[in-house]
């Protein structure tokens, strides 16, 4: 009798076999789903309604933290530590497809505490460098991939063109040549390949015209013919397709009364037909149940934005009466079968082109890179480019570093918060020391020699003629989306207004620093002061302000927006007519 053969053991499914084109890869995969796995894979539920056995049990395809959304405590190792836990539960399923995991890193890896932030986009377009904007990118990934997060939703390619509009500072401009310019975020945020070392899956958003709402409204309506859509709104995303882009995140707004979450026309004719986008769309926050104005998703609304070209549905919370219903649509006959083939094909390329088959958890060799001392360099280096000097009377600027006394004032001159503004560790923002940095105050007191006086109250106290200088930082505090909107006055508040009428009554020259997502009603007050820096929302590296005003680094931002000289001018743009204070690319130099 012959010996006993033991059976060679059974090959791995082609879909697991790395050397084999992703493609084919994907057909062997979509070729083993079920129905469920694939609207598991087109699902996005938020961390904190599905933990990793429930997203695995509901083989949900992606997890994301909304803003201030982190896990206890907020450090990047249990990010990591987190982020692998989901992927172990999704490995372990039958098919054992990874999750990928999305975050909002729109100015750094802004969720984490410690994390270098980097100026909000609108200081950014003011440096006119989108060198350094993928420099920026490149570190903001691998910060990113220290957490174990693969996937970025920025950058915002919006066009803002009302000053109004409380997303603002999210715009690298407000013409369509800076934002395309600084479309250099997408190559540096998913490198040469989407498999390389801390390559991170970069967003465009939010398609498409969110910058353009009557009235500046957040989610509001953009009332303009498909012309001026195509020329202001649409050039930065064909720039990002042109770069590989590999997801394009959905506006809550409308164009002309149709929201852009039901807008086929302009997502599967003219994104994925006419610009040839080959990666997946993504929906914003909950933002399907906005397309028949009333609380709580319906099939309809299912239907009609599947079928508008959405590939995956950011449905943070009721993430499984998402997927009952689209079962429901397709067992029907009213969501194709082929337009979930699609989204998965879609969906699946990306995961098997970042390598989540093969290299499902983090890599904890860019842990240590969160919030480093480079990265913190290449910070202050932007703060430095981003600062715009728009007033210098007598030359007041630089400050000399010694002898003598400088006084110190506003509520931004002290405060990481402020200076970081929205989206940093919470949603909105919020004042205060909320995260480790250096406030412009702390940067003022480094810059000065030894010999030079630094005194700081922040409503202006105390100061007298003694003092060669006052350096008053005033302008916003933190906010985001919606609560950011300001269609009322535009000007500095009681309490800025009130400081710099102290210092001003002391006779010394006055350095203004504005700190703002935008451009403030400030025509009136101007006269009053000698000197005045657009700052922005430089983020943590507070020294890089220092560095202007005391001459270590010479003025070279210009502005990115037009400035106006009373809000009753907004919407102002460049090319309306209207007289501005400052021109779109005003800035002066020493």
């Amino acid at each position: 009798m012959a010996p006993a053969v033991s059976a060679a053991p059974p090959a791995p499914p082609l879909y697991r076999d790395a050397s084999k084109p992703v493609a084919d890869r994907v057909e062997d995969l979509l070729a083993r789903m079920t129905l469920q796995d694939k609207i598991g894979q087109m699902t996005q539920a938020e961390r904190q309604a599905a933990d990793p056995k429930a997203a695995a049990r509901d083989r949900v395809g992606s997890i994301l933290s909304g803003g201030g959304s982190a896990p206890t405590p907020n450090t990047a190792e249990s990010w990591a530590d987190m982020y692998d836990a989901y992927q172990r539960e999704a490995i372990a399923t039958p098919l054992g497809i990874p999750i990928i995991y999305g975050v909002d890193a729109v100015h750094g890896h802004n969720n984490v505490y410690g994390a270098t932030i980097f100026p909000h986009n609108i200081g950014l377009g003011a440096t006119g460098d989108p060198e350094l904007v993928q420099r920026i990118a490149r570190a903001t990934a691998e910060e990113i991939s220290g957490t174990g997060i693969d996937w970025d939703f920025a950058p915002c390619l919006c066009v803002a063109r009302n000053d109004r509009w409380g997303r603002t500072y999210e715009s690298f401009g407000e013409t369509p040549q800076r934002p395309t310019a600084m479309t250099s975020a997408v190559t540096g945020l998913q490198g040469d390949h989407l498999d390389g070392p801390a390559s991170v899956l970069a967003t465009a958003k939010h398609y498409v015209g969110d910058g353009g709402t009557t009235g500046g409204d957040d989610q509001g309506n953009t009332e303009i013919d498909e012309e001026e859509l195509r020329a202001i709104h649409l050039a930065p995303f064909t720039e990002a397709v042109r770069r590989g882009v590999g997801a394009v995140m959905i506006s809550y707004s409308s164009w002309n009364g149709v929201k852009m979450h039901a807008n086929s026309y302009l997502i599967n004719d003219v994104l994925k037909g006419e610009l040839g986008f080959t990666g997946f769309v993504v929906s914003d926050w909950q933002a399907i149940d906005q397309l028949d104005g009333q609380p709580g998703f319906t099939a309809e609304e299912v239907r009609t934005s599947i079928n508008a070209g959405l590939d995956m549905i950011m449905v943070p919370h009721e993430y499984q009466k998402f997927m009952d219903l689209l079962r429901a649509e397709v067992e029907a006959g009213r969501v194709p079968m082929a337009r979930i083939d699609d989204a998965n094909r879609r969906i699946l390329t990306k995961k098997f082109e970042l390598g989540l088959f093969e290299r499902p958890f983090t890599d904890r060799a860019y842990t240590g890179t969160v919030g480093s001392p480079e990265h913190r360099g290449l910070a202050r280096e932007a703060v430095r480019e981003s600062q715009v000097l728009l007033k210098n009377d007598g030359g007041v600027l630089p400050l000399a570093k010694d002898g003598g006394k400088i006084f110190v004032a506003g509520k931004n001159a002290d405060d990481i918060g402020n200076q970081s503004g929205g989206w940093t560790i919470s949603w909105q923002g919020s004042s205060g020391p909320i995260t480790p940095g250096t406030t412009i105050l702390e940067g003022i007191r480094q810059a000065v020699s030894p010999s030079t006086e630094v005194t700081y109250d922040r409503y202006g106290n105390g100061i007298d003629g003694s003092y060669r200088a006052a350096i008053v930082v005033v302008g916003e505090t933190p906010y985001a989306e919606g609560a950011g909107d300001r269609p009322a006055g535009m000007g500095l508040d009681q309490e800025d207004l009130a400081t710099l009428a102290r210092v001003q009554q002391a006779g010394v020259p006055v350095v203004v620093v504005l700190v703002s997502g935008r451009p403030l009603d400030i025509a009136a007050e101007l006269p009053g002061w000698d000197a005045l820096v657009a700052s922005w929302l430089p983020g943590t590296e507070g020294a890089g302000v220092a560095d202007v005003l005391f001459g270590d680094h010479h003025p070279t931002g210009t502005l990115p927006v037009t400035w106006m000289a009373s809000a009753d001018q907004q919407p102002i743009n460049d090319g309306d007519g209207k007289q501005p204070l400052f021109p779109l690319g005003f800035g002066l130099r020493y």
